[in-house]
């Protein structure tokens, strides 16, 4: 498949080369793959094959909150690089710390994975315009900050569930991210004095089945999908992609990841500016 790559010179100007591959790995004819990494190359190219698709599927992860304040997971200043815990945050977001632990999961749970003062971004808005516009008939998404729903999205898909959701194990009354923080120590139901564990999926806990399917059939049936600000690392979610049958496949992320090589078009570059057009 021919690739198509912006590369940079000493003096900073950008070119472009072209290597050759011959199989994009998802059963689709080879096409060329553009990459840039200038938002303003990035917005309009990206707002060409929007204006051309006719289903539009967004599958999202963590570098799409960045510009709204909430750390990624894995850069240098990630929340898998932060410190000041007793514990590493992969096991303190595992549910055997959640049932050992509740002190000190709630604590990590409130201070680091709540985020109300975080605001929807470009990007969340954007994809909540084209919604509205017919073009976008779902956000599949990794993240738990509930920032799409807040920017004006219907359609969407919480792979890992949202921190806005906290659910009494016992009689399953919702209380939300606002009761959670005003709360102290291990939060009790009102109503029957249950724990009250957050609907988010932590370690050790499986993707909810109905919500696997949703995004299957999502992905399967758009002719464009656009993957945004995540590594694709994460499984099952990262396998979703594989079920892509469509015309267009976009990658946006500040980082290389496992689909650029099968993609048609890669931005490299902020995905708040690559969402401007």
């Amino acid at each position: 498949m021919p690739i198509s790559r912006l590369q940079e010179t000493a003096d900073g100007a950008q070119i472009r080369s072209v290597t050759m591959n011959t199989s994009d790995g998802y059963g689709r004819e080879a096409s060329m793959t553009t990459t840039t990494t200038n938002p303003v190359e990035a917005a309009a190219e990206l707002g060409k094959r929007v204006d051309k698709a006719g289903k539009v599927v967004f599958f999202g992860g963590a570098g799409v909150s960045t510009a709204s304040g909430i750390p990624d997971f894995r850069s240098p200043n990630g929340l898998y690089n932060q410190r000041g815990y007793a514990y590493a945050p992969e096991t303190m977001l595992s549910h055997s710390f959640y049932v050992s632990h509740a002190e000190e999961f709630f604590d990590f749970y409130r201070h680091v994975m709540c985020v109300p003062d975080a605001r929807p971004n470009r990007c969340h808005y954007k994809l909540a315009e084209l919604e509205v516009a017919g073009k976008l008939t779902a956000v599949v998404t990794q993240n738990i900050d509930g920032l799409h729903q807040a920017a004006g999205s219907r359609h969407v898909i919480e792979l890992h569930g949202s921190t806005h959701r906290n659910i009494c194990q016992k009689c399953g009354t919702v209380y939300s991210q606002e009761w959670i923080l005003a709360s102290e120590g291990v939060p009790r139901c009102e109503k029957c004095g249950g724990a009250v564990k957050p609907d988010v999926v932590l370690y050790e806990e499986s993707l909810n089945e109905r919500n696997l399917i949703a995004a299957v059939e999502a992905i399967a049936s758009c002719d464009l999908l656009i993957i945004g600000g995540t590594s694709l690392v994460v499984y099952p979610a990262a396998g979703l992609v594989q079920y892509f049958r469509g015309d267009d496949l976009v990658v946006c992320n500040l980082q290389p990841t496992p689909q650029d090589s099968g993609a048609d078009l890669v931005c490299a570059c902020d995905i708040s500016k690559a969402f401007d057009f």
